[in-house]
């Protein structure tokens, strides 16, 4: 079953900048991953602010971001291909079956697909596949980060909305 590592960043604090970047990213997607915990059903789905953003529409936000920059971004395969939505807003969109076991599933499975695809490439190898054109690993690392970073800070906001609720 695919896991994130349980590297901290202190334990890499002398290491190359790739393995830092690894494990923050690892850390933020663990604290995503993990906003679900000990949550109803209910509880992950419920709207507590006008856009479409819910704990378990955040995790499977996120997922979509793992596939947009290491599924499409390396192997330049199209989201249609791939299984996604087209746009951002969409990925938000919550099924039926979206279940928190299920997303939570669905994104384990995607990260280890993300590290895999990047374990290979070097900081400075390009990636092909974004729309935006030619990116290094390097700026898409920090780009993950940075979004994985914001989305943990809205689940913490709902989740304490939640907390106050109860």
């Amino acid at each position: 079953m695919p896991s994130f590592s349980s590297t901290t960043d202190a334990e890499v604090f002398d290491q190359p900048l790739r393995a830092q970047w690894e494990v923050f990213l690892d850390e933020h997607r663990r604290a995503l991953h993990d906003c679900l915990s000990g949550l109803t059903e209910e509880q992950a789905r419920r709207r507590l602010v006008p856009s479409r953003t819910t704990l378990l529409g955040l995790v499977k936000h996120a997922t979509f971001v793992e596939q947009v920059w290491f599924d499409e971004g390396i192997t330049c395969r199209p989201r249609s291909e791939i299984g996604i939505p087209d746009t951002p807003d969409e990925s938000f969109i919550l099924a039926d079956g979206d279940t928190i076991a299920a997303v939570q599933q669905a994104y384990r499975e995607v990260c280890d697909a993300s590290r895999r695809r990047t374990s290979a490439l070097g900081l400075d190898d390009l990636l092909h596949g974004n729309r935006r054109g030619p990116l290094p690993l390097r700026w898409v690392y920090l780009h993950v980060l940075r979004e994985l970073a914001q989305h943990c800070g809205h689940a913490d906001i709902l989740r304490e909305q939640l907390q106050a609720q109860a």
